[in-house]
């Protein structure tokens, strides 16, 4: 009983990761521990992402990111960054949200968000994995050279 009281704890554990430390082990390598990004490869996530949720499009956009990767230049503030973003289909539905509005809320980004804006949910992330609107990480990164952000 003791041990599946405990393998219990364990997995409760895992599954409630904070979208601090998903974002840690998942994204801070390439994006920087402070969202600051990396010159000519990974954009910066601080004071850029924000910009993003603000249209509908973006919104998705950062969802698309996340489950499908992304491949292809973008140019953000001027600079151009073409690195190569992998796909984490591996990570649960919460947890995708969790990373999304981590970035979203960190390095002072949560003063740069809109008004009305809204949190991730897992059923956001739920809905467009099973869309079924797959698409690879050159079309994403395609789509993201449409958005018209600074």
């Amino acid at each position: 009983m003791r041990r599946l009281l405990g393998l219990t704890v364990l997995v409760g554990l895992v599954l409630a990761q904070s979208g601090a430390q998903l974002y840690q082990q998942n994204c801070g390598f390439c994006h920087g521990e402070a969202g600051q990004g990396r010159a000519g490869a990974y954009p910066p996530l601080a004071q850029h992402t924000p910009e993003l949720v603000k249209t509908p499009e973006g919104r998705a956009h950062l969802l698309r990111v996340m489950l499908y990767g992304m491949q292809g230049p973008v140019r953000v503030r001027g600079q151009v960054y073409d690195g190569v973003m992998p796909a984490f289909p591996q990570l649960s539905d919460e947890q995708i949200a969790s990373v999304l509005n981590y970035i979203l809320t960190a390095w002072g980004n949560d003063r740069l968000l809109p008004r009305d804006h809204r949190p991730f949910t897992a059923a956001e992330v739920a809905a467009l994995r099973a869309s079924g609107n797959r698409l690879s990480p050159q079309q994403v990164g395609e789509a993201r050279a449409r958005l018209q952000v600074p």
